[in-house]
């Protein structure tokens, strides 16, 4: 995975894949929207992961239609992975994306062997045609994000809801190997709701019910170029990255974006959840300040 400009990530894992002899499904991913710009990326990884193999690699973050069919054009990210598949570097292709209706799409063209797609009991809507579309077409199905991107707190309750869903493989983020081993945990015990967690997942829903951004990008453009998704997150962000994440390259230059909202409301039609996107973003930054 090279993405954001930190291999050293995957230097470290490859240190750690040196001294196990497990068989490890490996899989990675690349922004890259060209062959060539994706054939960097996995040369990179295997550097990275000292393999000469990657079971899954994937068209990472693709939003649109638009760069969806980048990808698919001749010269596109999907005949550069098709390529190092035929040359044994890869085993599957697969592709992830916050868009729905781009998954949809996916699923029914058929040119990728796994999606991964945003599905929690913050954002269900996935359950509804994305995830059984692809499974009655034997596409793997990847669940990220289980935790919301941090909005929600309770491992519990998340893991379960997510897990309850056959046939499906979810892979919640982590910061430090306490929580991995909770999340062990509860992967390893029953996976039925009890009263309280029902109860517990319904508060949480009725508490983001008018705050929360689930990433589908669909408010954008915006005249000022703020990417919205990342300002409305910035809360959740900062719990699991700490203070020092605000000063760093990519918040800080989106902070400094949002100041220049101009309250047009050309994104508020376009938000199928009827967020109020510009009370929002005016009081992230005034919750950024506090901070800071």
């Amino acid at each position: 995975m090279t993405i954001a400009g930190k291999p050293i990530m995957l230097f470290h894992i490859g240190m750690a894949l040196q001294q196990t002899d497990k068989r490890i499904a490996l899989a990675s991913k690349s922004m890259g929207k060209t062959a060539d710009a994706v054939r960097t990326d996995l040369e990179t990884s295997l550097n990275q992961l000292q393999r000469d193999y990657i079971d899954l690699y994937q068209c990472h973050f693709v939003r649109n239609d638009q760069e969806y069919q980048q990808i698919l054009s001749p010269g596109g990210a999907l005949e550069g992975l098709v390529r190092a598949r035929d040359e044994g570097l890869i085993g599957h292709i697969g592709i992830t994306s916050h868009n729905l209706d781009l998954l949809e799409r996916v699923v029914d063209e058929g040119f990728f062997e796994t999606i991964m797609v945003c599905y929690s009991f913050l954002e269900p809507k996935a359950e509804e045609s994305v995830i059984p579309g692809a499974l009655a077409k034997n596409i793997g199905v990847i669940a990220m994000k289980p935790f919301s991107g941090g909005a929600i707190d309770d491992p519990a309750p998340a893991l379960k809801y997510v897990l309850a869903q056959d046939g499906i493989l979810i892979i919640p983020g982590v910061e430090s190997k306490a929580l991995f081993d909770q999340n062990w945990e509860i992967f390893n015990g029953s996976h039925a709701l009890n009263d309280a967690e029902r109860s517990q997942i319904e508060s949480v829903r009725k508490q983001y019910e008018n705050s929360f951004c689930r990433r589908c990008d669909y408010c954008q453009p915006c005249s000022e170029a703020i990417p919205i998704q990342l300002i409305l997150g910035v809360r959740s962000a900062f719990k699991r990255f700490g203070k020092n994440f605000l000063q760093e390259g990519w918040p800080r230059e989106a902070i400094a974006k949002a100041r220049n909202c101009s309250e047009c409301g050309e994104c508020l039609p376009r938000c199928p959840y009827q967020l109020p996107i510009p009370d929002l973003i005016k009081e992230n930054l005034r919750w950024v300040d506090e901070q800071l």
